[in-house]
Parts: structure tokens; sequence; C-alpha cells
């Protein structure tokens, strides 16, 4: 057999062995209503976030006084707002701020949060006592106030918003990882390699790492809905993103003035965007679990 015949051999196998990976991936969704339609409706949003404005090139602060408090028709298919600006086009934006937002909150939380918690399973006691007093400290506060002080203290706003997000997931993967990492030390595979005079950097990137990894995927599923959530509430309570950004919990705040006079558009279709995005999120954190834990052994999220 010639190289060419060989290569292109080799290539059919792979793309032969990515399609049947695929294929079982779908048939599994499908037998799964509810990850099913968890899938679709993350998947949708994702679609609106990334072609939405692509394809519907209205702008979403674009203000037409004589067009407004239009209800959904083919011209708008979400109405249009008190100022005449296309709810779908804010939708779409809205839904590309949440789930960046959101993305930005699970990757800061793993880094962040992992590398403290990682520290705190691994090194010596009184790094792992330091560590867990800080965390301590910040746990005494409730999320959502504690985001909100944070918010408040670095300057209403979007950013602000984030920041305070990502602090309030930080201790949570933190503790939930440390607890992980003592639990995975003490397996026997892990003790033989001690035995054997492995590595400390060995150790943790071929042995413990490796077996935390299912327990931060089901955590950064979980933190996704929450973050969505948590900065959909900052908007709402006039701490997150400002008018006219079009931010899912300030739309809604937006329109909750015109809810009683008939205009229910306004504040509905936001509000279903953050439902969906919350649902979707919780529904694939729940699946992820079953499916990499299914005897129940990792810490509950």
């Amino acid at each position: 057999m010639s190289d060419a015949s060989a290569g292109d051999a080799a290539r059919g196998s792979v793309v032969t062995g990515i399609w049947r990976r695929v294929s079982g991936a779908s048939r599994f969704v499908l037998h799964d209503p509810a990850l099913a339609a968890a899938t679709v409706l993350l998947g949708l949003l994702v679609l609106c976030a990334i072609i939405g404005p692509l394809v519907w090139r209205q702008d979403p602060l674009g203000i037409d006084v004589g067009g407004a408090l239009q209800p959904p028709s083919t011209a708008h298919p979400m109405g249009t707002d008190g100022n005449g600006r296309d709810l779908f086009a804010r939708f779409n934006e809205g839904a590309r701020i949440s789930l960046a937002v959101g993305a930005a909150v699970v990757l800061s939380g793993v880094l962040v949060g992992g590398l403290i918690g990682l520290a705190a399973g691994v090194l010596h006691r009184m790094v792992d006592s330091f560590l867990m007093r800080v965390l301590d400290a910040i746990l005494a506060f409730p999320p959502l106030i504690l985001a909100m002080a944070v918010t408040v203290g670095f300057g209403v706003g979007l950013r602000s918003a984030a920041l305070g997000t990502m602090l309030t997931t930080v201790p949570y993967y933190a503790r939930l990882l440390r607890s992980d990492v003592m639990r995975i030390r003490v397996l026997p595979h892990v003790e033989s390699a001690v035995a054997l005079g492995a590595s400390p950097k060995r150790i943790v990137l071929r042995h413990i790492l490796p077996h935390a990894a299912p327990t931060m995927l089901i955590q950064s599923a979980a933190v996704f809905g929450y973050s969505i959530l948590t900065l959909a509430a900052l908007g709402f309570v006039g701490l997150g993103a400002q008018i006219p950004t079009p931010e899912w919990g300030a739309m809604i705040t937006d329109g909750l003035q015109y809810s009683l006079t008939g205009q229910w558009w306004i504040a509905v279709f936001p509000g279903l965007g953050v439902l969906f995005a919350v649902v979707a999120a919780n529904i694939l954190a729940d699946r992820a679990r079953d499916i990499l834990d299914p005897r129940g052994e990792l810490s509950r999220v």
C-alpha cells in the first residue's frame, strides 16, 4: 500500500471514530427527553447570541419613538419597548452578554477556585487552614448580598456585576476541589505512586487532577446557570447593567413599568431568556452528575 493510500485510510478511520462518537452521543441525548430539551434550549440561546446579531441587523440601541410599544409582529418578532427599540435585537445582545459572563465566571472559578482548592488539598496543613479561614469569611455572606456589595464597591455597572458574581463562586470551587483532592489522596493507586517515589507534580497532574475533573465539570454546569441568574438579579435591582444596555435583568426592570398597561412582551421575553438558560444549565448539571458519578461517590454540588 502506498503512503498516500495509508494516509487516506488513517484519516478515514479517524473520521469514522469521530462520527461514531457523535452518533452515540446524539442517540444518548435523544433517549433522554429532559436532556434533549435542555440541549435544544441552550443551543437556541447560543445561536441567538452568535448568529442572531448577524441575521437580525436591527440596532439594539436604536430609538424610534414613533414605533414605541408595538406588540410582537413580523417586523418586530418580540415587539418594541417604550423607546421603540427592537426587543428581538436586544434579546440577542442580552443573550451574548449573559452567556459571555456565565462562561467568564465558570472559567475564573475553575482557575482561581481550583488553584486554591488544589493548594489547600496538597500543601501543608497550615496553608490549608489559612486558605479555608479566608474562604469561610467570604462564605459568611449570602452570595447575592456579597455580589451586591462588590458591585457597589467597584461602581455600578456590568463589569462590576460580573466581578461580584465571579467572587461569589470561587469559594465553592475551592472547597469542593479541596474535599475531592483529600478523598483522592488516600486512594490505593495514589498511595502506591507516593510509595514508589513519584514527584508531587506527577502525582497532581497524573493521579489527582484527572480524577477531580468530573467534579469540576459538574460544578461548572451548575455555576453557569447561577451566574446568569445572579447577573440578571443585579441588573434587576439596578446594580448591574444600566439601561439602555440590553442585559436581560435590566430589560425586565424596564418592562415592569409597562406591564400594568398591557405591554407584557417587554418584560416577558427577557424573563424567558433567563428562565430557559438557568433551567437548561441545571438539567445539564444533573445529567452530568448521573453520567460521571453513577454511584454517587462525588461530593454533592
